[in-house]
């Protein structure tokens, strides 16, 4: 199942600043995948399921608001 990574609202304008996982890459939930940045201020944003990141939707530099789905992590199935 594919489990979106969804931009939080964090009150002002922001950029994705990084990557932390490449595609193909294992995560697990609360791992942090992306690096945000607002206002000369960087916070991350975690992986909402374990698995692995299959699609990255935003490039570093792009502008992100609330609620954009910024990639997604495939669940891993045991």
């Amino acid at each position: 199942m594919r489990s979106p990574i969804v931009m939080p609202d964090v009150g002002a304008a922001a950029s994705l600043s990084l990557w932390f996982v490449e595609l193909g890459e294992q995560v697990y939930a609360g791992d942090r995948v992306v690096e945000i940045l607002v206002d000369a201020a960087t916070f991350d944003v975690s992986a909402p399921v374990t698995g692995k990141l299959i699609e990255k939707r935003f490039k570093p530099g792009d502008p992100v608001q609330a609620g954009l789905v910024l990639g997604f992590v495939e669940e891993e199935t045991v």
